[in-house]
């Protein structure tokens, strides 16, 4: 156990270490041979809460004591990982457990991440290599960098015991495919870029004439700024007509977040009578009680002419909060400068919604974002790790506003160009946004990850459906038993 926590919380820490991360997934596979199933996933449990609890202990600021549910329920997927790798070498053998492995740890980074209610993508094995072998996750992508680190792992494990050499000589000959893959992989172009030169200032809860007052000073110290980007939730509505006459008078294209009512986008039908609008204090982030109207949390895109010409809710709302309803779909904007995606704050952290803005071609990705003061530096960083991993997977450059820090601007090989830091109201950040004609390209763990999804499933299904049918309490190492 120690060596699992230790190796992972020094991956994730330092950068130089990032290939500690087999050394995790070694002592984890290792786990799967405890006496019984139920105690691997009690075990697989603790392991779970020690990998995951020391990098989000902002948790218990943002939630208070909800937060102790959180990490139960993301600590039981190492738990599940464990028990399902126990019971496959139980019934099958230690060499199909070794095959499985990889299969079965991709299959439950993808579920945690992106399939089920609680979507959570961070701390993925695969996202440890920001710093390390970084066209690997252009590749394969984060979850399938996991896979093939898995499959390293197991490699590794087999070496020290001869039953299973053969194992070790398949886990080589996969990471020899991989490296293959990786090596016929299309570069990048050098020559085809158009540049768009961008500006944002981080302003949290504002009031329209602060938003009026920091505009002018972004004016004045970056003239030559085509895009202003500003935070998500910059307004409590549309962008208010005061900010409108700013892009009029500076002939300025303006991206920013506020709410649009599904009365004015035409979901509903208006109201018998009108409701008050919110204070402030009302706002997000405060648990989703659903009161007031419903909206869409939403970037408006504002022209030099003061008018709205384009729109994107947010597609997926963060679970609990007051965060609008999901976008209806998701678009690009045919900007002047070229086709850019915008993908507002947590929603560059799921993998499904930016994928859809890849494949439809985006140039360059806009996130304007709203992390809380309140919520720490630490939140903050690791917040800003993942818009660093869309760049490096998707091949696109990256420009990212939050309301109180970290904002970003990254080009298309992740490499961090311009910063403004946290705490850092009212601080501003410009720089050049280099566009990829064409857009960018979706890893190979888009369809890979979800084969291994489905797989696991007919693995699990499997086991909880032999030896034929015998009554569970006489097995005494299938899966439901141990959760109910």
């Amino acid at each position: 156990m120690v060596g699992v926590i230790g190796s992972f919380q020094l991956a994730f820490l330092y950068p130089a270490l990032c290939w500690l991360v087999l050394g995790y997934l070694v002592c984890l596979f290792e786990l799967r041979r405890l006496a019984t199933a139920r105690l691997t996933f009690y075990v697989g449990m603790l392991v779970g809460l020690g990998v995951y609890v020391p990098p989000m202990q902002f948790l218990w600021t943002v939630f208070g004591g909800v937060a102790v549910p959180l990490w139960l329920i993301l600590a039981l997927f190492h738990g599940v990982f464990l028990l399902v790798l126990n019971r496959v070498e139980a019934r099958w053998g230690a060499t199909c457990a070794a095959v499985m492995a990889p299969v079965l740890w991709c299959a439950i980074e993808y579920f945690r991440s992106e399939v089920w209610w609680l979507r959570f993508s961070w701390f993925t094995a695969g996202s440890m290599f920001q710093s390390g072998p970084q066209p690997f996750l252009a590749t394969f992508g984060v979850y399938g960098d996991g896979l093939v680190c898995a499959a390293v792992a197991v490699t590794l494990t087999g070496l020290r015991r001869p039953s299973l050499k053969s194992v070790s000589g398949l886990g080589l000959t996969l990471s020899t495919v991989f490296a293959l893959v990786w090596l016929c992989r299309t570069p990048l172009e050098e020559n085809l870029v158009r540049s768009l030169r961008v500006a944002g200032v981080q302003l949290e809860f504002p009031g329209v004439p602060e938003v009026r007052f920091a505009l002018d000073r972004l004016e004045k110290n970056n003239p030559d700024a085509g895009l202003v980007l500003l935070s998500e939730h910059t307004f409590d509505g549309p962008v208010p007509e005061i900010v409108r006459a700013w892009c009029r008078k500076n002939r300025k294209w303006l991206v920013a977040g506020g709410k649009e009512s599904l009365f004015d986008a035409g979901e509903l039908a208006s109201p018998a009578q009108p409701t008050g609008s919110r204070s402030d204090s009302q706002r997000l982030p405060f648990w989703d009680d659903r009161s007031g109207d419903p909206f869409f949390n939403t970037a408006f895109v504002i022209n030099p002419q003061g008018e709205t010409v384009f729109t994107q809710a947010k597609s997926r709302p963060i679970q609990f909060f007051q965060d609008g309803e999901p976008a209806r779909q998701q678009r690009l904007w045919e900007s002047p400068w070229g086709r850019l995606g915008i993908a507002i704050c947590y929603n560059a952290s799921c993998r499904r919604v930016m994928d859809v803005l890849v494949r439809a071609g985006t140039e360059a990705l806009l996130i304007p974002t709203m992390d809380l003061e309140p919520w720490g530096s630490w939140q903050h960083q690791v917040n800003a790790r993942m818009s660093r991993l869309r760049a490096l997977v998707y091949g696109v450059p990256l420009f990212r506003v939050a309301s109180s820090g970290v904002s970003q601007l990254i080009d298309r090989r992740g490499l961090v160009t311009a910063s403004a830091p946290f705490p850092g109201s009212g601080e501003m950040i410009a720089g050049e946004l280099l566009l990829r004609p064409g857009g960018g390209t979706v890893p190979l763990d888009s369809w890979l990850a979800p084969t291994c999804t489905w797989m696991t499933l007919g693995i699990i299904l499997w086991l909880l459906a032999g030896p034929w049918f015998k009554p569970l309490a006489r097995t005494g190492n299938l899966f439901l038993p141990l959760l109910f």
